[in-house]
């Protein structure tokens, strides 16, 4: 009886882990295929990474890492539906399975990669780090003179840990106010009831970017944390974790070939460069272990870009937020943005 019970309580916890989206190999590539569209989770609404335009549309760097994955399997970025989620519910959504994949500004740790039943494929949207953005009125130039401050935090996120840290390591004292959204962060902040704002710094330049006055305010010096931001999907299917994986590597590496949206087509048809040749599907079977037509690659850059436009279009000099590249560079031009080789 005993044994019977213990056979019964394994095939139980079989069952519910497979309920709640721990997926055998393959599971979640059928299950896109045969619904027809990529179910992403990104923010509740942060400029510059998945926010909402007049007409509804996600706009943003994470929102167009789900496009290109849909143009990956589908031939077409627009096979991709939106669920706008914010911190603390952005996990439990992709370990039940209400969606394919989380691309919504989310720090990959060693907890989060190892014991939550999830997996990051290891490329990289955006390598941020934690601030701080005060009100110019505080009179503060560094995040070491907010001894007492009062601190405005996004609840279920890693910056609750980094700031505490930050703080301890420094002998500085400080209240930490928390939000569930980024917004009645920025909110409260904006209304005197917090000194400071604290997230990672790119979302404190989106953050600024909607306040009435940004340039009342100004975003600290420091960076106290590493946030290596990318998509995440859920252990156990590694066809699904490689084709994302890949979809990154393959925006990165058609930058560094300098294929983009306007010659990708023509690159494909007449290169000379067996490298280009190979991403571009002209030479080899680069789709074939990835279950991915020869022309895959072609289909992101044409419709999405290469990861240096879709990072200028969203978050460069020519928008409101005005970033850098910075780390996320090339590594051949600076910054530390580097993709596997197409081989």
């Amino acid at each position: 009886m005993k044994m019977l019970k213990s056979t019964l309580a394994v095939v139980t916890a079989a069952t519910v882990l497979g309920v709640s989206g721990f997926a055998q190999a393959g599971a979640t590539l059928d299950a896109v295929q045969k619904k027809g569209f990529v179910q992403c989770g990104v923010s509740d609404g942060l400029p510059g990474f998945s926010v909402p335009d007049a007409t509804g549309k996600i706009l943003g760097i994470d929102a167009d890492v789900c496009r290109a994955v849909a143009a990956a399997v589908f031939g077409d970025a627009t096979k991709v539906k939106f669920s706008q989620l914010n911190a603390k519910e952005r996990f439990t959504a992709l370990q039940s399975g209400e969606i394919d994949i989380l691309s919504r500004n989310t720090t990959m740790t060693s907890s989060r990669d190892a014991g939550m039943g999830l997996k990051f494929p290891g490329f990289i949207t955006y390598y941020d780090g934690v601030g701080f953005l005060a009100n110019n009125k505080l009179g503060v130039k560094s995040a070491k003179e907010l001894d007492g401050a009062t601190i405005c935090i996004q609840a279920g996120t890693t910056t609750e840990l980094n700031v505490s840290d930050y703080f301890r390591a420094n002998g500085l004292k400080y209240t930490p106010i928390t939000f569930d959204t980024s917004d009645e962060s920025a909110k409260s902040l904006e209304s005197g009831r917090c000194d400071v704002l604290t997230s990672d710094k790119s979302q404190l330049f989106a953050q600024r970017s909607k306040l009435a006055s940004p340039k009342d305010y100004v975003v600290l010096p420091e960076t106290i944390s590493k946030e290596p931001l990318g998509p995440v999907v859920r252990n156990g299917d590694d066809e699904w974790l490689a084709i994302v994986r890949w979809v990154g590597y393959a925006l990165l590496n058609a930058e560094e070939a300098g294929v983009t949206s306007k010659n990708v087509l023509e690159e494909a048809k007449s290169t000379k460069n067996p490298d280009v040749a190979r991403l571009l599907g002209g030479d080899g079977e680069y789709g074939k272990d990835l279950k991915l037509p020869k022309d895959w690659v072609v289909k992101i850059v044409s419709q999405v870009g290469n990861y240096g436009e879709i990072f200028e279009k969203n978050l460069g000099k020519s928008t409101p937020l005005e970033i850098d590249r910075g780390l996320n560079a090339l590594w051949n031009n600076g910054g530390i943005q580097y993709a596997p080789p197409v081989r």
